[in-house]
């Protein structure tokens, strides 16, 4: 039985592999689709940003069938992506739920601007900086980087937020599911952990 701990453990094993320069890249192949084809077993749910750069399976060195993965620009959620994440938690058992944010991210950093403007961009995009406006709003006026201050808050708010849906909120306190929150290096290459996935 695959259980949060042993999920995180594979990521972070993957993640040691892909920014070492180790990557096996595993889980690709034919017999892989095949194996996958009458259903799927993924051993954790990740919600991350869309940007190119932040491709889930490349950078915890995962294959088919392993992740299921939810990407929206600066992992904003909407019912969408609650539909999802309830989706692979009800129906396919995912122990683990991971909010993927990333160093340098763009949709916070326009959130950051918005604020500092007090003006919100045009079209839908606008529907997306409002979603990060509460992080931008809790950190101002820390000291260091506002984009890495309200990056780091927008991940902790956003895993807040999912543990406090219904539905989820009851497996966490089963202790069947875990909800943890993690962010990408551009740089490195490396996954942070945020608190309380030592």
């Amino acid at each position: 039985m695959t259980t949060a701990n042993s999920s995180l453990q594979a990521l972070k094993e993957g993640n040691l592999r892909y920014r070492t320069g180790q990557a096996r890249h595993p889980r690709q192949d034919a017999a892989r689709r095949q194996e996958t084809l009458p259903q799927q077993r993924p051993f954790a749910a990740i919600l991350s940003c869309s940007d190119s750069r932040v491709p889930p399976e490349i950078l915890f060195d995962q294959g088919i069938g392993d992740l299921f993965v939810i990407r929206t620009a600066g992992h904003v959620v909407d019912d969408a992506v609650l539909g999802s994440v309830e989706y692979a938690v009800d129906h396919l058992s995912v122990p683990l739920v991971v909010v993927l944010g990333h160093t340098r991210c763009g949709a916070v950093t326009a959130a950051v601007q918005s604020a500092q403007v007090q003006e919100k961009p045009h079209g839908s995009v606008g529907s997306l900086v409002e979603a990060i406006l509460p992080a931008v709003q809790q950190t101002a006026g820390l000291s260091g980087d506002p984009v890495a201050n309200a990056i780091d808050a927008h991940i902790r708010r956003t895993v807040e937020a999912l543990a406090a849906v219904p539905a989820l909120a009851e497996r966490v306190r089963a202790g069947a599911l875990h909800i943890l929150g993690a962010c990408y290096d551009l740089e490195s290459g490396e996954v942070v952990w945020l608190e309380g996935a030592d």
